[in-house]
């Protein structure tokens, strides 16, 4: 019985003589060509019939001798697939498509990686650094205080009012010369739990210490308003002044110019506000209404400058006013994910760094980047705002004095990383506040008992059980960043 050309061998005939083939039919005559090896193989053929033979030869009809009709097809020959050049072709595009998917994904992360390194040299390279007051810094570093908590931070923050430059359109170019406008600061806690930002009012009378001046000559020490400091010696002498006043060792510090204050607000669309009373100050080129609004940038600038138009006049309530915007500013970058959100973090980014001048501390964006790292865990509730103690000087009621022994105690706390507390003045005024004559609650701490005694409890002291107890936290006058200023 003749045996179908596509049937595989029996196991049995693998033990064959030469003269036979792999699969068992007979081998070649002598003398007679061999047949390919492939020739066993199932090819179909159609016949005009639609049917499909078998076959191993090229004969008429498809077949050869060997071979015999096997009738239509039942499904793909026993033998499995084939190997044949078809196969070939597929895997060699499959390969070729692979190395052009390669390919293509590689530019694409290159392209990706300089567009990341240009954008990260772009924002590095708008930071300004100030080496001069460093140089000046390290000459009289044997009179600076030593730092007291290992990894918490002080950042001194200034805000400039110089008119030179794009400044002229909010006020007279007096040749260049500036003052700081606004002094803030910054306590970090060593855990990065909390924040504390202290304002120390410009019209606060200090001793300001003998200072070089942009000419190479030195100033005089003298007792004087704060923010001469900045006009005498710029942040040299400022940060010398702060330090000698608080006994806080300043680690790091940032200037702050305008109008990267105004691209900054901007550059998060804006801060909403709430006003109890419309606002129109044409000096300040701020009109407003009563009630919510957002503020752009233009108005933000105004808004946190102007003075006489507003309430009492007074730099404190202006003062206030910009520990409540700030608040606000810090709310609206963690609550809209800016941080997180790269397309909206670049904006940002770019414009704080041109607004800024810093310390050779802090002049790279990675540390910036470690700086802000370091404050995106801390609840919003924690970044506290208040202004140091002061009252009007009794010399010029025109100017403010130091209140003791809240300052120094103030000053302690944050010396000493110590946690402290800051509520509304008008709940300070219903707890026994002290009143200033302008009108605000004077900040006092918790740690006078009813009796009028002040002081933090000793060890001989007990609390309400008569155990020993740890001391109050001090508490004054003050906002952090959750508070909503429609619900004041």
């Amino acid at each position: 019985m003749t045996e179908s050309a596509g049937t595989p061998a029996d196991p049995d005939d693998s033990a064959a003589g030469e003269d036979q083939t792999p699969d068992g039919s007979p081998g070649a005559a002598p003398g007679e060509k061999p047949a390919p090896e492939n020739a066993s193989e199932d090819i179909p053929a159609s016949t005009p019939g639609g049917e499909t033979r078998s076959g191993s030869g090229n004969g008429p009809g498809g077949g050869s001798g060997s071979g015999s009709d096997s009738g239509p097809s039942d499904g793909p020959s026993p033998e499995g697939p084939r190997s044949g050049p078809t196969l070939d072709i597929t895997v060699k595009r499959k390969r070729h498509w692979l190395r052009w998917t390669a390919l293509g994904a590689s530019f694409v992360v290159l392209v990706a990686a300089g567009a990341g390194w240009w954008l990260y040299k772009k924002l590095d390279g708008n930071i300004k650094t100030d080496t001069s007051a460093a140089a000046e810094l390290k000459a009289y570093e044997k009179e600076r205080p030593p730092s007291v908590v290992h990894n918490a931070e002080n950042i001194l923050l200034i805000g400039s009012d110089s008119r030179a430059g794009d400044n002229r359109k909010y006020g007279r170019d007096d040749g260049g010369s500036q003052r700081s406008d606004t002094t803030i600061l910054l306590h970090l806690a060593a855990n990065r739990k909390s924040a504390t930002a202290m304002s120390i009012p410009r019209d606060l009378m200090a001793n300001i210490p003998a200072c070089h001046k942009a000419d190479k000559t030195a100033s005089r020490p003298q007792f004087a308003q704060f923010n001469g400091a900045f006009e005498f010696g710029g942040t040299a002498c400022t940060i010398r002044t702060v330090e000698k006043m608080t006994g806080v060792r300043i680690d790091h510090y940032m200037v702050v110019d305008f109008n990267g204050f105004k691209d900054m607000v901007d550059a998060v669309d804006g801060v909403e506000i709430c006003l109890k009373e419309p606002i129109d100050d044409s000096a300040a080129h701020l009109k407003l209404k009563a009630g919510r609004q957002k503020l752009n940038g233009e108005q933000a600038l105004g808004y946190v400058r102007v003075r006489k138009s507003i309430g009492n006049g007074s730099d404190t309530e202006r003062m206030d006013r910009q520990q409540q915007f700030l608040g606000a500013l810090v709310n609206k970058v963690q609550s809209n994910g800016v941080l997180l959100n790269p397309t909206r973090l670049y904006p940002v980014l770019d414009a704080a760094t041109k607004a800024l001048t810093t310390d050779p501390g802090l002049d790279t964006l990675k540390d910036l980047y470690d700086l802000v790292r370091g404050m995106r865990n801390v609840p919003t509730d924690k970044v506290q705002f208040l202004t140091v103690p002061r009252q009007p000087y009794s010399a010029n009621r025109n100017r403010d004095e130091l209140v003791q022994p809240d300052a120094d105690r103030l000053f302690k706390q944050l010396r000493d990383d110590k946690p402290l507390t800051v509520v509304p003045a008008d709940q300070l005024n219903g707890d026994d506040g002290k009143n200033t004559d302008h009108g605000e609650s004077s900040e006092h701490s918790q740690d006078e008992d009813s009796n009028g005694r002040s002081g933090e409890p000793t060890d001989g002291e007990s609390g309400a059980t008569g155990a020993p107890g740890p001391s109050p936290t001090p508490t004054y006058s003050g906002n952090n960043a959750a508070t909503d200023l429609c619900k004041q």
